[in-house]
């Protein structure tokens, strides 16, 4: 008997992209004193103009979860790893504890909390999990603007997820240099991925 289902395709173990679509060329592997917990909403996993993956595979030790409601333990086993300090990298919110970037532990006990999701998803992330809104919150500061030409913005300085974490990184050990090879892997990307959207045609950037 044959079937009529259209055969599904190969898939990169790495990226989980497409082989066709496959994104590992553009990995530039860094190992940084600070880390990265990427928590991604599950709408942006089939994303093909996503980088949240492209940052975790490039930074070294980094760790990627998928989900919008974590559980309880789990999440705050996740948050505390390797004992570090987590900080989630968000817009300081009023009523929310603020990380000065002059007092936070060294950069070899910090876990930056990324959320990869639409502003809207991310707002509900944090009403889901009360771990993440007890967290300090890390603003960007100093931003130029997004080389994210793929997705649409409101704004120049709104990033996407692997822009947003990697000046994280740069802006808590004070190094941007250290960060420059995810730079580089996200321009790869970009270029990659612009080749398959028509023109005229974006969408809403994620934070």
């Amino acid at each position: 008997m044959t079937s009529n289902q259209p055969a599904r395709r190969a898939a990169c173990a790495s990226c989980l992209r497409a082989q066709s679509a496959c994104i590992c060329t553009w990995v530039r592997p860094v190992a940084l004193p600070a880390n990265l917990l990427v928590l991604q909403h599950p709408l942006e996993v089939a994303n093909a103009k996503n980088s949240a993956r492209l940052l975790h595979l490039c930074v070294t030790r980094s760790r990627l979860a998928v989900g919008e409601a974590f559980d309880p333990d789990a999440l705050v086993a996740m948050l505390h790893a390797e004992g570090r300090t987590p900080v989630l990298l968000y817009p300081e919110t009023p009523g929310a504890l603020v990380a000065d970037t002059a007092s936070l532990s060294p950069p070899g006990e910090l876990l930056i909390v990324v959320l990869d999701a639409t502003w809207r998803k991310s707002r509900k992330m944090l009403y889901l999990n009360p771990a993440l809104q007890r967290l300090p919150r890390l603003a960007l500061t100093d931003l130029p603007a997004s080389g994210y030409r793929i997705r649409k913005a409101h704004a120049a300085d709104q990033l996407s997820s692997m822009e947003a974490g990697a000046h994280a990184l740069g802006q808590v050990m004070g190094d941007m240099a250290a960060v420059a090879p995810l730079f580089e892997a996200f321009d790869g990307f970009v270029q990659q991925q612009a080749a398959f959207v028509p023109p005229g045609v974006a969408r809403t950037r994620q934070a």
